[in-house]
């Protein structure tokens, strides 16, 4: 397996959902929203998932699966896909990175590295 994210760029997006939160008992959970371009001339699959996530005390876990969301999308040449999903922390700011697994019909499987991101309730970082 390669690592080629060339082809492939990805963008995050995050938010804090309060209403499902519960400070008092160490549950921030944050919503992220994944955009996957595909920015090359064949169609990719994208195969897996790997999330490595931080909260603010340095505690890391991990998470593999396959697809997202329960889904496995083809992404045409120059379209994108883009799903939303969650996370809870035991703290009020943490990190996400990871990479997806995506696969090409004649070029076999790659990585396409997810950019570090911040998970944090609105005003804590000025």
């Amino acid at each position: 397996m390669t690592t080629q994210s060339s082809s492939i760029n990805i963008e995050v997006t995050t938010k804090y959902i309060e209403e499902q939160s519960s400070p008092e008992e160490e549950k921030f959970l944050f919503s992220y929203t994944v955009k996957i371009t595909n920015l090359g001339n064949k169609d990719v699959t994208l195969k897996s998932r790997y999330w490595h996530i931080t909260d603010g005390d340095g505690q890391h876990h991990e998470v593999h699966g396959d697809g997202v969301i329960g889904k496995t999308p083809t992404i045409k040449p120059k379209a994108a896909y883009q799903y939303t999903s969650g996370t809870m922390l035991k703290t009020p700011m943490g990190f996400m990175t990871g990479h997806y697994n995506m696969l090409t019909h004649d070029e076999g499987e790659f990585k396409a590295i997810i950019p570090i991101f911040r998970l944090a309730i609105p005003g804590l970082i000025h």
